[in-house]
């Protein structure tokens, strides 16, 4: 098992690193204040994330999550996603890998006719338009995403969508054109074949942005949306793969999508280390730097172990999906699922505490970056759905 980046990989990782502190580094403190002036609950785009995604494109860094056009591997992107993940909020728009729209490209490449990928993939993929994927509901526990309860309804040459979703991410975005929902197409059928995704346009009539959703306080700039449907129609054609195809979809979907968040997590760690012992170095207390308290040494030691762990296991884990599929490697996700996040909660918390009071808040990046984590714990499925998978699987060995 080899995990380390492919040469034409490599290649594109310096440029990356390259990318990241002669660029996106510098716009961190430009983003946040244009999202000021814009105003705390403004989703448009700051400006300077175009100026980043015209520079990405010129040094063609685009798309790369996608392997059918980027030639890379899952394992590649991998490494990719984690160094992203080092400024979460600007590199993977800047490179037009950020989700929920990735997830959505690449169901669109998968299972997509060939007018959806023109009409909706395609603007995806160029940048200029962005999409929000619609599953969760405020009214039932989706943790079991059986319990969905959005209908869709087949009405001649139209589908009719009702029901009620919240943490729509990508749907407060201005740029938002198309939305993924998944509902109820037949009651009756089995259980796992009685969901369909379907695509709605978002200024189709009878779909109303409700409100958006903060993470502890925090809008992101895409926005969560709870969203209301009410008697919406689209043309069958509309329709992902076929009636009862949303598990499968959804399925193929979140494995990777699973992947790119868990190395982005531990991007986030690692920057979050990093600012851990610079802050512990500089600072000095009880007669000198912080950095030789030994509670602060075990933070730090503590911290390196948990992410080159937590990297193993991802890189593993993006492996096995290049080798056997995202379904062949299910219980790994699973796990990474749980472990990305996990390990970036930790670490950043013990970055905030040596921060001290500076931690808290805006003046450094950690508080956001641990919101992130934070829902992360629960969004794509709660941890305690993934921990039952990986249980039931170690149980089945010895039955």
């Amino acid at each position: 098992m080899d995990l380390s980046p492919s040469p034409a990989a490599q290649e594109v990782i310096a440029r990356l690193e390259a990318f990241m502190t002669e660029h996106v580094h510098p716009a961190e403190s430009v983003y946040a204040a244009q999202r000021e002036e814009n105003g705390p609950r403004s989703h448009e785009l700051p400006a300077v994330v175009e100026e980043l995604k015209a520079e990405a494109r010129r040094q063609d860094m685009w798309n790369l999550f996608l392997p059918a056009l980027s030639g890379l591997t899952h394992l590649d992107y991998a490494h990719i996603a984690e160094i992203t993940g080092r400024s979460p909020y600007i590199a993977p728009e800047a490179l037009n890998c950020s989700a929920p729209s990735t997830g959505n490209m690449e169901i669109l490449h998968m299972f997509g006719t060939d007018e959806q990928k023109k009409q909706w993939l395609e603007p995806l993929m160029d940048g200029t338009i962005r999409s929000g994927f619609s599953m969760t509901e405020p009214d039932v526990a989706s943790s079991d995403a059986r319990n969905i309860s959005t209908s869709i309804v087949r009405d001649g040459d139209e589908y009719v969508i009702n029901g009620r979703k919240w943490w729509t991410s990508g749907a407060g975005d201005p740029r938002c054109g198309v939305l993924v929902v998944m509902g109820k197409t037949d009651p009756e059928a089995a259980p796992y074949r009685q969901q369909s995704m379907i695509l709605v346009p978002v200024d189709a009539p009878g779909v109303e942005i409700v409100r958006s959703l903060p993470i502890f306080g925090y809008y992101d700039q895409q926005g969560h949306a709870e969203i209301q449907y009410t008697d919406v129609r689209v043309p069958a054609a509309n329709m992902l793969a076929g009636e009862g195809d949303g598990f499968a979809i959804a399925q193929a979907r979140l494995g990777p999508g699973r992947i790119h968040h868990a190395m982005r997590c531990i991007g986030m760690a690692e920057r979050a280390l990093e600012m851990m012992v610079r802050r512990a170095m500089s600072r000095d207390a009880f007669g000198g730097p912080i950095s030789d308290q030994g509670v602060v040494r075990t933070w730090i030691a503590e911290s390196r172990m948990e992410i080159e762990q937590a990297r193993l296991l991802v890189l593993k884990t993006a492996w096995l999906i290049d080798q056997v599929g995202a379904k062949g490697a299910a219980i790994e996700v699973a796990a990474v699922k749980v472990v990305g996040p996990r390990v970036a909660r930790s670490v950043l918390d013990r970055a905030i505490q040596v921060h001290g009071g500076g931690g808290v808040t805006d003046d450094f990046p950690l508080a956001r970056m641990w919101a992130t984590g934070r829902i992360l714990g629960i969004a794509d499925g709660p941890d305690e759905v993934h921990i039952r998978s990986v249980a039931r699987q170690e149980l089945r060995k010895y039955r």
